[in-house]
């Protein structure tokens, strides 16, 4: 069997996967030889058009709607794929919001919605996913979270929690689950393109996106949907086996990245060491 067809015959459930970064792990996976159920909460037209794309490929798809603000409707959505499915192999937790406000403008109610969906959320799936997995030989989790676990940014406080609760899960339950055959990481992408961007930037185009990050990412491009999926389909595979707990940032160096360095092209000015470093 060829490393394209490695998920043949695997069961595979990606949530938040109508639009963007969720919605190419679904094509990736299928791509790859998996069964994928598809999850979105509004819109489903993105999320339908995947499962056309995926049974074009001769796999099982299909995507279904729920609200991950109600617990109720997650843990439905979660026994609905694994029906359909006829089991799971593999979860991508990908489902998030978020949103950007001083602290001191911050409702309970927004706090509570984003940590509802982005949290709790991903917690109970992996509870369905896990109760399974564990009865039937194992599995892989890769629960998506971000650099704003990592670094900070204004205005973020509240998406930033979310994402280091959800780093600080992986790690924990990754070290819990191990030992019954179930692996757990998680992805921190850094800037990837999608379309969500063009309605809360001004302005914002693919175009002004990839001129930018010549400037501003070390790798001298943003992020693409496709790097976040290959890595996913890496993490949920058997070649990935002995990555237990981790966080695997994907973010084009943004992170590696000394904040105090202004121009990484070029070769320093400085002369740090002059005088006592034989060379300088």
């Amino acid at each position: 069997m060829g490393s394209d067809l490695r998920f043949a015959a695997k069961k595979v459930i990606v949530t938040g996967s109508g639009t963007g970064i969720g919605r190419e792990v679904a094509l990736e996976f299928g791509r790859q030889g998996a069964d994928v159920v598809l999850h979105y909460a509004h819109s489903g037209g993105g999320a339908k058009s995947a499962v056309e794309q995926i049974q074009a490929m001769g796999r099982k798809a299909e995507a279904f709607a729920a609200n991950f603000d109600k617990i109720d409707e997650v843990l439905g959505f979660a026994d609905r794929a694994i029906a359909f499915l006829g089991g799971v192999d593999c979860l991508i937790n990908n489902a998030g919001i978020t949103f950007n406000k001083p602290l001191l403008k911050v409702s309970p109610e927004q706090f509570d919605l984003i940590y509802h969906v982005n949290v709790r959320a991903q917690f109970f799936m992996m509870q369905k996913a896990v109760a399974y997995m564990v009865e039937h030989g194992g599995g892989a989790i890769v629960n998506l979270t971000s650099v704003h676990g990592i670094s900070g940014a204004p205005e973020h406080s509240v998406y930033a929690g979310t994402k280091g609760a959800i780093i600080a899960q992986t790690r924990t339950l990754g070290i819990e689950l191990a030992h019954k055959g179930v692996r757990i990481n998680a992805i921190a992408p850094g800037w990837v393109v999608v379309e969500s961007h063009s309605d809360a930037f001004e302005g914002y185009t693919v175009e002004s996106a990839i001129e930018d990050a010549k400037d501003t990412v070390p790798l001298g491009r943003p992020g693409f949907p496709a790097d976040i999926a290959k890595l996913a389909c890496f993490l949920g595979s058997d070649d990935a086996q002995y990555i237990v707990g981790q966080t695997i940032v994907a973010d084009g160096g943004t992170t590696a990245l000394m904040s105090l360095i202004r121009d990484f092209r070029h070769e320093s000015a400085a002369k740090c060491g002059i005088g006592y470093v034989p060379g300088v």
